[in-house]
């Protein structure tokens, strides 16, 4: 959002394209569902239903499409859902990327929702080699951070873009 107009979002047509979800897929090579369609013999309904409802982080991972039970399975070694973790987080920072280059700078960086409100891991993983864009976090703040019911700033010393945990009601933003 630029001075309160959309610049840009990670969702297309639909919201199977950009970032990947707790069921989609995100961003994949659409010569891969010609390969399916070749090499496993899927159809139409088959090929939707695993790119909104069986890939994401329930797919990647094979544990859940919730970023708690996520963290909690590569916390205690499950190489499936660190995958998960990693992959989602690494593409949350090449969205950042891709959009403090689109604006040519961002004065903050808010993370909001489920997973942006509620996992410092995630931000932590995300925000990681972003300092030359003037991104950095505390670690101390992001892991005290709940941005429940107040915005809780987790900016480093010496960023330049201030770092938010931003508390939303999305049940009343869709009504």
């Amino acid at each position: 959002v630029d001075h309160g107009r959309s610049i840009d979002t990670s969702m297309g047509l639909t919201p199977a394209e950009g970032l990947l979800m707790g069921t989609r897929c995100g961003d994949i090579d659409p010569g891969i569902l010609v390969h399916l369609v070749r090499t496993e013999g899927l159809g139409s309904r088959e090929l939707d239903d695993l790119i909104n409802r069986r890939g994401g982080l329930k797919g990647l991972s094979g544990v859940s499409n919730d970023m708690r039970a996520i963290e909690a399975a590569a916390d205690a070694g499950n190489p499936q859902a660190l995958l998960a973790l990693k992959t989602f987080s690494y593409r949350v920072r090449k969205y950042i990327g891709a959009y403090v280059a689109a604006m040519g700078g961002v004065d903050a960086l808010a993370f909001t929702a489920g997973i942006g409100q509620g996992s410092p891991g995630v931000r932590s993983l995300a925000c990681q080699g972003l300092a030359a864009m003037g991104i950095r976090i505390d670690e101390e703040k992001n892991r005290a951070a709940r941005g429940l019911d107040e915005v809780c700033d987790i900016t480093g010393e010496g960023g330049a873009v201030r770092v938010l945990v931003v508390p939303t009601d999305e049940e009343r933003m869709i009504a």
